[in-house]
């Protein structure tokens, strides 16, 4: 089955004929918001989802982090197909993870292409997990932790606080003279800036958090984007943004990092000092830790 979201009902009566001649089973959602209501209602999940991006309300950004949260979500093959064609809005797709981003106006037989692939993709990748699961099962072996002692150099946080007058600042991050091909502070500013396409700029009442790839250094981020209360900026409150950027990490260890992330923004929000080192360090032990 195949979910296709888009708030242009004739493109999304357009896709559902080219995909039931082609013999898949289609459900559509108007809005990603719609489509947040359908998962939520669907006893099994689609086998994969296309989604245009402009959308009102919950838009395809926005969607794709919702699922990319949830575990029973997040392995599903996802397709960007959207007017959105700079290789600004094609990097930001791929920094989250998405799976392929197809463009308006389409061919019929290169969509179809891409999604016989995907498709084809996620079935030998479950054929070989189910396989993993049984040798590993059967031989005891302990699942290794995302990053061996070697790549902890290659560990790297950041916390970046939105200024009114400059935009994204680099506050702090650790550890100080890593080497990668760009600047720190430009992948705070590139963090901070995929913090705000998917949730906005608006007044927040809790703590919002992704797990994203990110192409351009071909390592995983997670980030965790928070506000507290200020009246002497415009719209009352100051942003931040805490990230972690690593060779490696799981959803298991984002979960992890999120309650150490938490840990940091209370100091943040008492406007109280607090050691980079030393969450960096406990973040080091997440990633690099068995699962018990």
């Amino acid at each position: 089955m195949i979910l296709v979201v888009d708030d242009n009902k004739e493109i999304l009566h357009m896709l559902r004929v080219i995909l039931e001649y082609n013999k898949f089973r289609v459900i559509t959602a108007i809005s990603g918001k719609d489509a947040i209501n359908i998962l939520s209602e669907m006893e099994s999940p689609p086998d994969l989802i296309i989604s245009d991006i402009l959308m009102p309300d919950v838009d395809g950004y926005q969607l794709f982090q919702a699922i990319s949260k949830t575990p029973q979500l997040n392995l599903i093959p996802f397709i960007f197909l959207t007017a959105k064609s700079s290789p600004e809005d094609i990097r930001f797709g791929k920094m989250l993870g998405v799976d392929d981003y197809v463009t308006k106006p389409f061919k019929e037989e290169d969509l179809l292409a891409i999604i016989e692939g995907k498709l084809a993709r996620k079935k030998k990748g479950i054929q070989i997990k189910e396989k993993l699961d049984i040798l590993v099962s059967a031989m005891d072996i302990r699942i290794l932790p995302s990053i061996s002692e070697e790549e902890k150099h290659n560990v790297i946080m950041v916390y970046v606080k939105w200024d009114d007058r400059t935009g994204p600042r680099l506050k702090k991050h650790y550890p100080m003279n890593i080497k990668i091909p760009i600047s720190i502070k430009d992948i705070g500013t590139q963090l901070f800036q995929a913090a705000v396409t998917i949730y906005g700029q608006e007044k927040f009442t809790k703590a919002e958090d992704v797990l994203l790839y990110i192409d351009n250094i071909k390592r995983r981020g997670y980030i965790l984007f928070d506000t507290f209360p200020d009246p002497e900026v415009r719209g009352g409150e100051t942003q931040f943004m805490l990230g972690l950027i690593a060779p490696n990490i799981n959803y298991l260890e984002s979960r992890q990092v999120k309650k150490v992330f938490e840990d940091i923004s209370i100091y943040i929000k008492k406007r109280e000092d607090w050691s980079i080192k030393q969450y960096w360090e406990r973040c080091i032990e997440i990633l690099s830790s068995p699962p018990v």
